[in-house]
């Protein structure tokens, strides 16, 4: 049953008024009258994403660095719709000077949650090989040896200790989210099947999983941050091997994909990632692409799509982003109805 405190007749007066007059789409759409979510256990947004798939998927919008600018691209998302997304995602950074601005970050994230959005973290985090901070070629994107890996994940190495000394650094930062109430969908190691970043492309036990693990229990049991929902992330790599990459349940609330080497994803990822997150609810956490009406209507059960920053006018067309926003499914800010 849909939920949307907007009829379908209005979104799609909406959008048409959109494409002429943004102004005028603007004033209908109410802006400003999101309802404010309350503090909120991480659980209630869980079943929330669970009860909604298969009948509606939150829109959602990535905001990319400057930290300062923490919602650019969202702003661009209500310039073509007159509408906000039901999802602000943000980054924890990596450049000195993003890292140095992270409370704009965190800022922005309790806007958002206040104002009727979800909330999401993806860390492109610095390899603990070198400083705190870098840039994002020859940082980010880097590679580290199989002997450096193993001792990161090694307990009580140096490299290890710097890792969790990189904790340290973000958790106060999350523990403000947690004071506020916020749950936080929380995606560290995004893209753990590609060889890009340095924490991927190490599959089985002691890969990339093993990090995603401990990084998960030291934020929860050393810094008490039971306000994260831990997103577990591939991208839609045709070699296939997904499970391989996998940490468990014990440390997986939401299975997610990222669509790069697609347009859209193909109807056997969207079965693979369905049988991968079995009784946990599955979303699209990057895509450049926004969501086609026909893909909406053929893979129901996505709790959730994000598009990535500068994708969204980059790769897509005014009408595209409005078709996706008003479709009769998609819920937008002020949409999103936590019990």
């Amino acid at each position: 049953m849909r939920t949307s405190i907007i009829p379908l007749a209005r979104k799609r007066l909406l959008i048409l008024l959109t494409a002429l007059v943004a102004v005028g789409a603007l004033a209908l759409n109410g802006a400003g009258s999101a309802p404010a979510f309350p503090p909120t256990p991480k659980q209630e947004v869980i079943n929330y994403l669970n009860s909604i798939s298969g009948s509606n998927i939150v829109s959602g919008q990535h905001n990319k660095e400057p930290a300062s600018q923490p919602s650019q691209y969202t702003q661009q998302v209500h310039d073509v719709t007159g509408q906000y997304p039901g999802l602000w995602g943000g980054d924890l950074m990596f450049r000195a000077e993003d890292i140095a601005n992270r409370q704009s970050v965190i800022d922005q994230a309790i806007t958002e949650w206040n104002n009727g959005s979800l909330v999401a973290l993806t860390w492109h985090a610095c390899p603990p090989t070198g400083g705190a901070s870098c840039e994002f070629e020859g940082g980010v994107k880097s590679n580290i040896s199989d002997a450096q890996f193993n001792e990161l994940v090694t307990e009580g190495s140096g490299l290890h200790r710097e890792w969790l000394n990189r904790l340290d650094a973000v958790a106060p930062y999350l523990q403000q989210l947690k004071d506020a109430g916020v749950p936080v969908l929380f995606r560290p190691f995004h893209e753990m099947n590609e060889s890009w970043n340095w924490w991927g492309n190490r599959p089985g036990q002691g890969g990339s999983s093993r990090l995603f693990q401990i990084t998960h229990d030291y934020l929860v049991d050393n810094h008490g941050l039971d306000n994260l929902i831990w997103v577990w992330n591939i991208q839609d790599n045709p070699a296939g091997g997904w499970d391989a990459y996998y940490p468990g349940d014990a440390y997986v609330e939401v299975v997610s994909l990222d669509v790069w080497y697609k347009g859209l994803p193909s109807n056997g990822d969207y079965q693979q990632i369905r049988s991968l997150a079995g009784d946990r609810p599955f979303a699209i956490a990057e895509m450049g692409k926004v969501p086609s009406p026909s893909m909406l209507d053929a893979q129901p059960e996505w709790s959730y799509f994000m598009v990535w920053s500068e994708q969204l006018r980059g790769d897509n067309t005014n009408e595209e982003i409005q078709a996706a926003y008003f479709h009769p499914r998609t819920l937008n800010q002020g949409e999103v109805q936590l019990p």
